[in-house]
């Protein structure tokens, strides 16, 4: 156990810097020559959800990579989550998702838990999205989620209690993707943005057609 704790501090410390590193060097090379800058981060959104996001062009996230609000909302998950670092705190149901609950409504029940806003406008915010302070309270995180509802995700939406217990027992910040069977968990997929993955749930419960 003491081990395990040594190693996800190591993690955390590691993402930290990772981040940190990325926003410096990013800012260099935009400084040097915007066009590669662009296409280095295009390619490194792919393996995000940053690109998959058909509301989002690269002129509304892009740059904000070079921004102290990416390092200072970098930070602030990591304390929060400090031993779970990375359920949907985004208020655009991805496509990818959508279809899922299109496809296998006969196989399984969807549920959209919405957590603690990643994108808010006091935070780390991108253009062209929906105007969303961070929650200060209940109330503030029902009526975002309300947003979300309005977005249509095809599934019932709740939300996570001010605590943020929900996203602190299944490591869910930014996103992640679970698949629940008889009290168990059958599916955990990684820690998103990276590892927030439709296609595997799609295999997995293709599976269990």
């Amino acid at each position: 156990m003491f081990l395990q704790k040594v190693m996800l501090y190591l993690y955390t410390v590691y993402m930290f810097c990772f981040m940190v590193g990325l926003n410096i060097s990013m800012s260099i090379l935009h400084f040097i020559s915007p066009s590669l800058a662009k296409k280095v981060i295009l390619k490194w959104g792919e393996r995000t959800t940053m690109t998959q996001n058909r509301k989002f062009k690269y002129e509304d996230w892009g740059l904000t990579i070079m921004s102290f609000k990416f390092t200072a909302t970098v930070r602030r998950v990591l304390e929060t989550e400090p031993l779970c670092w990375d359920f949907a705190p985004k208020c655009f149901p991805s496509p990818e998702f959508k279809q899922l609950v299109k496809d296998f409504s006969d196989v399984a029940d969807f549920l959209v838990v919405y957590i603690a806003e990643a994108h808010s406008t006091d935070g780390w915010a991108f253009t062209n999205n929906i105007d969303i302070n961070q929650h200060r309270s209940l109330e503030d995180r029902m009526s975002a989620a309300k947003i979300l509802i309005q977005e249509d995700p095809l599934c019932p939406v709740v939300v996570d209690d001010m605590s943020n217990i929900t996203a602190i027992k299944y490591g869910a910040l930014p996103e992640r993707l679970y698949v629940l069977h008889a009290g168990k968990v059958a599916y955990k997929g990684k820690e998103g943005p990276w590892g927030y993955s439709p296609p595997e749930v799609r295999s997995f419960l293709q599976k269990m057609k």
